[in-house]
């Protein structure tokens, strides 16, 4: 499970129906309120590659603030805790994939913004974990971004079941409950983390964020998508500075983390991991050779133009 909020487990959809876009968008502005209106509990399955786990959630809304707790209940120990969409402490190999995930509050979901980059519609109704549900289709209108299909409960709005797939019709990533309680407010006890959930430093310096924006940036960029978030970092390990470029485009997201080599032989990679790519490249700059690592959910041709695209103020002329 990756650590990231609920609502960002969004999924794919590609179903040749009659559109019914201003409905859809009524629908996606309820789907945007939900998590910072509605509390619930509940038990959902996540599937990517073939691979399933189950997974507790405690999500409460109180006095103006949003606590969430997730737990995977099979496989490894895995644990979540967040307050107003900052994470508190991660547990498990959630700790080692902390840089992928966002910081701070989750951006309010614009539906007039998406249809400029994609196709909504309403295409039909379901029942998923006992519960109706209305289901809303976002197709992408380029090649450059996933597009998402939402069983969206007909009460509250929360997403009961999401697939995502890819531009040939394959499945990349499933999220659906199995149960869901919105007439309960998690208490204190369910939302308290664990004695393996390993707290999460946050540095309040503003100033790092500002040397790394002004360092690089992209020569192209998937249209819709803009920088929501920068930052530089010292690594624990190398002590070397990693400076990271968040962008999204209201939807889909991507992280761009740049690091110095040091004068080591390092790999470059492409690899894929169900809607979750990263691919990495050395780019020579005048103090010397960095590493390029673009990590999101994208299609991987979308991630590589990305990578190739990065510049520097520093960056070494070509030969």
């Amino acid at each position: 499970m990756r650590a990231i909020p609920l609502l960002t487990l969004l999924l794919s959809g590609w179903f040749a129906l009659p559109a019914h876009a201003d409905e859809a968008q009524d629908w996606l502005t309820r789907l945007g309120r939900a998590e910072q209106q509605q509390s619930f509990e509940g038990t959902f399955v996540y599937e990517r590659n073939g691979s399933f786990s189950t997974h507790d959630i405690w999500h409460r809304v109180q006095d103006g603030q949003v606590r969430e707790r997730l737990l995977q209940l099979d496989g490894s120990a895995q644990e979540v805790v967040r307050v107003d969409g900052r994470t508190l402490c991660v547990s498990g190999t959630l700790v080692a994939g902390l840089g992928t995930s966002r910081d701070g509050s989750s951006p309010a979901l614009d539906p007039q913004k998406l249809t400029q980059f994609y196709d909504l519609a309403v295409i039909g109704k379901s029942r998923v974990a006992g519960r109706n549900a209305v289901i809303v289709s976002i197709t992408p209108r380029d090649q450059y971004r996933y597009g998402f299909e939402l069983h969206l409960d007909r009460e509250t709005a929360l997403p009961l079941k999401s697939l995502l797939l890819n531009d040939q019709g394959q499945l990349l990533e499933r999220f659906q409950f199995t149960r869901l309680n919105t007439s309960v407010v998690p208490d204190d006890r369910s939302l308290q983390p664990s004695s393996e959930c390993t707290p999460v430093a946050v540095s309040d310096s503003k100033a790092p964020q500002v040397a790394a924006t002004q360092a690089w940036h992209l020569d192209w960029l998937p249209p819709g998508f803009q920088l929501t978030n920068s930052s530089a970092r010292k690594d624990a390990e190398t002590k070397s500075t990693v400076d990271s470029l968040m962008y999204d485009d209201g939807l889909a997201r991507f992280s761009v983390f740049l690091e110095s080599t040091d004068g080591a032989s390092v790999t470059e990679t492409r690899t894929q991991l169900g809607p979750t790519v990263a691919v990495s490249r050395r780019l020579n700059t005048v103090e010397g050779e960095v590493m390029v690592t673009v990590v999101g959910e994208v299609p991987i041709g979308t991630a590589e133009r990305i990578a190739l695209s990065v510049r520097g103020e520093k960056t070494a002329a070509k030969p």
